[in-house]
């Protein structure tokens, strides 16, 4: 009998951790997420604030990688930025504020296409990782951004200006009740990037809790990395 998806639901994937190396020469601790069969396409997370609490294990990122490479054929790359802790351990260094992460980013995103082989790599944020997606994601390998609740307190003009110029796709979900940028606001603040797709979501907030939160945010990621793949279901 089928049974309904539930925030503890583990499905089938091949799991490794891994370690990437910053130029600055630290170790911060990830894990790969990768489907039985065919990847369709690949994720790089990028975790909320640590100072907040954020890191790998952020509960949307833990249920992508729990769910998404077997319901979609999507690769999950998760890892802890310098001196975020998890389940799996912790990253040495310090939090640096968005400044120094960016070797964090850069170390990853060298993994993926060095190491994973990456060919169809997204990369998405949330919170203060789309910060670091805005800042630090310019590699001309990855295809795109989606933003998660994106503050913009890292961030400064010049990098909403950059990727208006480079022309990549980017969706950002804005939350009705978001504690930092609403969609008003987004709206705003991101007008300065004419192929950025927003999409606002009526009763969320910051955090996506909730079941159904969690399958719109997957639902969206599906939509844009396999959507072939669409509908997710809610039973297995």
């Amino acid at each position: 009998m089928p049974e309904l998806i539930r925030p503890s639901t583990v499905l089938p994937a091949n799991r490794r951790a891994f370690t990437l190396r910053t130029i600055d020469g630290l170790n911060l601790i990830g894990e790969v997420s990768s489907p039985l069969g065919q990847v369709v396409a690949s994720l790089l997370c990028l975790h909320p604030n640590p100072a907040g609490g954020g890191m790998m294990d952020s509960h949307i990122y833990k249920k992508a990688a729990n769910r998404l490479p077997e319901l979609a054929g999507i690769e999950i790359i998760r890892f802890n930025t310098r001196g975020t802790k998890s389940e799996a351990g912790q990253s040495e260094g310090q939090y640096d504020e968005g400044n120094s992460e960016k070797f964090d980013v850069q170390a990853a995103l060298n993994y993926c296409f060095d190491e994973l082989k990456i060919e169809k790599l997204w990369v998405t944020g949330w919170s203060f990782g789309t910060d670091l997606a805005l800042k630090y994601a310019r590699d001309p390998r990855v295809i795109g951004l989606i933003l998660l609740s994106p503050p913009l307190k890292y961030s400064d003009p010049e990098e909403l200006i950059f990727w208006a110029r480079d022309g990549r796709p980017i969706t950002a979900l804005i939350p009705e009740h978001d504690d930092y940028l609403k969609p008003e606001q987004a709206a705003k603040a991101f007008s300065v990037i004419p192929q950025i797709k927003l999409i606002n979501v009526e009763g969320a907030k910051h955090l996506w809790v909730g079941e159904p939160m969690v399958h719109r945010v997957l639902t969206e990621i599906v939509g844009l990395l396999a959507p072939q793949r669409l509908p997710l279901p809610t039973l297995i």
